[in-house]
């Protein structure tokens, strides 16, 4: 078999360029691929939204690969049961109405099921600003090659418009302390008007806090997963992840009202 490395290079070049070109104009770009954000993404884009992930890793699912202590099967609760079964994942009845699902396969066939519905995934690109406009709202995001970050390269980035915003980006709420930090006089509807930062585990209360969490908490910036309970200082919850899923399906579901809302 014959094979030309020119040819190659082309090839991948050309579709990289026109897959990019396509995601610089986005209705909501979400910021972190782990299972909230995954979620997300799939029912936004079954939704008819244009959607595209920015993951600042090479590979994505967030904290869902590892299950518990490196144990790579989590648990998810009767609520969030629909969200597995739509992906088609496997669930194994446990006690009181849990069920464990091997990690990998999770990953694997939610991360599918977003691409499939058509939304966009881009690894190993972080997010290392956001855009500010019209009244300060939230209007996009800008993003650099983490490989740039890590070798510490004076490299300007570039601009992603994007009409929402949801920070995936788990325990930092990394997008969230950017308003925080480069918006003067920026309040988020928590007690402190800041990022208040997560507690000590406790399942229970992390897990029946999140869904409440997750909303709109800066003009067009929404937080998802465990970036929301990082906000509003909520617990963690170790490797339930029922919470995330329902939380990143929530933060569609906000994400859907706000572009009805900019459309009318």
């Amino acid at each position: 078999m014959k094979v030309e490395d020119t040819q190659v290079t082309a090839a991948i070049v050309k579709r990289f360029m026109r897959d990019f070109l396509d995601l610089i104009e986005l209705d909501v770009a979400v910021v972190g691929a782990g299972s909230s954000g995954i979620t997300a993404a799939r029912y936004l884009a079954k939704a008819g939204a244009k959607v595209a992930v920015f993951e600042r890793n090479l590979h994505v699912g967030g904290g869902m690969w590892g299950g518990g202590i490196l144990f790579p099967r989590i648990v998810i609760q009767e609520e969030a049961k629909q969200i597995m079964e739509e992906v088609g994942v496997k669930l194994e009845s446990s006690d009181s109405g849990y069920y464990t699902a091997d990690s990998v396969e999770a990953v694997s066939k939610c991360t599918a099921a977003a691409i499939d519905s058509g939304a966009r995934v881009m690894v190993g690109l972080t997010v290392e600003d956001v855009m500010i406009r019209e009244r300060d709202r939230v209007a996009g995001v800008v993003i650099n090659w983490k490989a740039v970050e890590l070798a510490g390269l004076h490299v300007d980035p570039l601009g992603i418009s994007a009409k929402v915003v949801i920070d995936a980006t788990g325990h930092e709420a990394a997008i969230a302390r950017i308003i925080q930090r480069k918006v003067p006089g920026a309040k988020f509807p928590t007690s402190t008007g800041g990022v208040m930062g997560e507690k000590p585990m406790w399942a229970e209360a992390g897990e029946a806090e999140i869904i409440h969490n997750t909303r709109e908490i800066y003009p067009g910036l929404i937080v998802t997963g465990m970036a929301a309970n990082t906000l509003f200082g909520s617990p963690r919850m170790g490797a339930i992840f029922g919470g995330m899923l329902l939380s990143g399906k929530r933060a569609a579901e906000v994400a859907l009202e706000l572009l009805r809302k900019k459309r009318a």
